[in-house]
């Protein structure tokens, strides 16, 4: 967990392996998360946003700098990275991040050094327009962002918010997921698709 003006979720996706892996929603506290990485003597390949909003990238453009690792993010979120009133951040400390790369829906993102490591891109939109889940069915996890939380479904009262498309994102793309997946957020302890099926219903 990272924290800045919200504690927020960041995730290291680590093949064992080769060492090398994916840096997820890095939010905030670039040094802290930059020393995680040096300890551990991991190669992060990319960084990937879930979606635009300041909490999940606050550290993202820094980082890839000192990382030499691209940034990316769905084609809908691109515009939350370069406008501060989008991401939310304009307000407290405005952020940008200028330079990214796009993915989409149905992709599959996979490591130069094990190509076998991979994360699935699942268009999960409703609390952003291109909010993302990164799903790894290897492990049974899937990093959701902000679409939920451990006590149920995510806000849509920012801008690009739409509670139906979030409702439908969960149920038709999130809930028929194996029952045992991990649903990891940005602002709450994880949960199963089975545990969150049982909340919803």
């Amino acid at each position: 967990m990272v924290q800045d003006v919200f504690a927020e979720n960041t995730y290291f996706y680590i093949d064992s392996h080769t060492k090398a892996g994916f840096l997820i929603d890095p939010g905030a506290q670039a040094g802290i998360i930059y020393d995680v990485i040096q300890r551990n003597g991991w190669h992060i390949e990319k960084i990937l946003l879930t979606h635009g909003h300041f909490d999940h990238m606050g550290a993202a453009e820094l980082l890839r700098e000192k990382l030499v690792a691209p940034v990316y993010i769905y084609p809908q979120d691109a515009p939350y990275l370069t406008d501060p009133y989008l991401n939310l951040s304009a307000q407290y400390h405005p952020v940008t991040v200028p330079h990214y790369e796009e993915l989409f829906d149905g992709e599959t993102i996979r490591l130069k050094a094990n190509s076998e490591f991979y994360l699935k891109v699942i268009h999960t939109p409703g609390h952003t327009p291109g909010s993302v889940t990164y799903y790894t069915p290897e492990e049974s996890a899937a990093f959701v962002g902000d679409l939920l939380y451990q006590h149920g479904p995510g806000l849509t009262n920012f801008p690009g918010g739409n509670r139906r498309e979030l409702e439908q994102s969960i149920i038709s793309k999130l809930l028929t997921l194996p029952d045992d997946t991990l649903l990891l957020s940005g602002h709450s302890s994880p949960i199963t698709v089975a545990q969150q099926r049982r909340l919803l219903m």
